[in-house]
């Protein structure tokens, strides 16, 4: 089956916008799971009138803090070899089922000691590192080229916006008679409803869906060749290692994720500590640049599609300036913030959103670029950068337990930033120097036959323009 130009959807809103919303959900759900030990950890270790508290020091909470990075990164190639001979549906229901099943007893390990607490975040970092290859694979299965940089955003922002909404609402739980024990049961008991929701709705392509329309899977698998089986291809890991373009990509995201994961992390506590604000004010403004992350992933997703479709700048040219943006401003904001004190709050709190939020424009940089790269192998692929970034990222709230001796002095996290600087400035020059957006010629393998090129031949080439409707 060639590539069809001139597809039409059966109507504007279909199956294939569903399967979409529901990945957002698990998203946002997902994300509730990896974030809210960030907020806990805060009233965990403090004295509350309704709800226990444990005397942890700051290496103990750092360690805490980095533990569920230590089963993320065993998980994401496993998982993504596993999507790919049994499906991601039953992967990414059994790893965001297992984790919700793992909140339930956070409050019962606490009263075991910060090891058993560790332990816990072990098995959630396992269970979550499936999650990232499991939606890859799903995106390259159900979202037509035509609608991808939408669409995929649109799943991809329920990271932000799962990530603002408990840091925002932790505040309130915190308060209210369930303590911060709450917390962990409510993302236990979304995660399990999600799952049995999208066990029941959720396919992995649209030839396996019990709902679609011939017209609406035609059309999918029209611009996607989602029809054509890949389960059986040997992944060319001899050349994907010999390739300069991976390495690029694997620093940029090793960047993003040694940024993203020390701020949400630390955010909480340098809040409390720094900027000296309360519970609920730490709660709510902790969660406004995971928002503005969120609202600015629609925003240059588009901007990004415009530029290349209209063969403005190529798509390796785009996917740089746009992880450009997405590392190299927050990087000057963390340089500004570490000079910060409490008495210049207002100013703390508009780099700190302005650090987080600009991290979006890398929805359009190496986010995508594992399909630019590879539209056969996106899941794999994935998989071992995920867990080498995740990996990498384990130092971050380590380090920031060794730095600082003292939460509250502002020199010690003046480091911490320019730290993060530094790894911002240092993985997004390689992604500069040995990024590309072009398919790789290792995406074509010998064993391939002729119509398994379909996913090849709907991405753009660079330089030129896209006519498709």
């Amino acid at each position: 089956m060639g590539f069809d130009k001139t597809a039409k959807p059966e109507s504007r809103f279909g199956v294939r916008h569903w399967q979409v919303i529901m990945l957002f959900i698990g998203m946002v759900i997902n994300f509730f799971q990896r974030a809210n030990i960030s907020p806990a950890i805060v009233p965990m270790t403090q004295a509350t009138a309704n709800a226990p508290f444990y005397d942890w020091d700051v290496s103990e909470k750092g360690i805490i803090l980095s533990s569920y990075l230590w089963g993320y990164v065993i998980s994401p190639v496993p998982a993504s070899l596993l999507a790919k001979r049994f499906g991601p549906k039953l992967i990414h229901i059994l790893a965001t089922g297992s984790g919700g099943i793992l909140a339930f007893f956070f409050p019962m390990a606490a009263k075991s000691g910060w090891v058993s607490v560790c332990v816990l975040r072990v098995l959630t970092g396992i269970a979550q590192g499936a999650v990232y290859p499991c939606l890859h694979t799903l995106v390259a299965k159900w979202v037509p080229r035509t609608e991808r940089g939408f669409l995929t955003t649109a799943i991809y922002s329920g990271a932000q916006f799962g990530t603002a909404l408990i840091l925002m609402t932790s505040g309130f739980v915190f308060e209210s008679t369930m303590g911060w024990p709450g917390l962990f049961y409510i993302t236990g008991g979304l995660s399990l409803a999600w799952a049995l929701i999208f066990f029941w709705q959720g396919a992995n392509e649209p030839a396996t869906s019990n709902s679609i329309s011939q017209v609406e899977r035609d059309y999918i698998e029209s611009l996607t060749g989602s029809n054509e089986r890949s389960q059986s291809l040997s992944v060319p890991w001899k050349s994907i290692f010999s390739s300069g373009a991976f390495y690029g990509l694997l620093a940029a995201h090793c960047g993003f994720n040694w940024g993203f994961y020390m701020l949400l992390s630390e955010m909480p506590t340098y809040m409390n500590s720094v900027l000296e604000l309360n519970v609920r004010s730490n709660a709510l403004l902790s969660s406004l640049p995971y928002f503005a992350m969120g609202v600015l992933c629609f925003v240059v997703s588009p901007i990004s599609d415009l530029l290349i479709n209209r063969g403005t700048i190529s798509i390796t040219a785009a996917r740089k300036l746009f992880n450009s943006i997405g590392q190299w401003v927050p990087m000057g904001c963390l340089i500004g913030l570490g000079y910060m004190t409490a008495d210049e709050r207002t100013e703390a709190i508009v780099l700190l959103t302005l650090a987080v939020g600009i991290n979006a424009a890398c929805c359009c940089g190496y986010l995508v670029n594992h399909m630019d790269l590879s539209p056969n192998f996106a899941g794999p692929i994935m998989g071992l950068t995920n867990g080498v970034a995740s990996l990498i990222s384990i130092v971050a709230p380590l380090l920031v337990g060794v730095i600082l001796t003292d939460e509250r002095d502002s020199a010690q996290w003046r480091i911490v930033f320019l730290v993060t600087s530094g790894v911002y400035l240092i993985c997004n020059t390689l992604f500069v120097v040995f990024g590309k957006g072009q398919v790789q010629p290792w995406n074509d393998m010998p064993n391939l036959s002729r119509t398994s090129t379909i996913a090849e031949s709907t991405i753009p080439k660079e330089g030129t323009k896209n006519h498709s409707t």
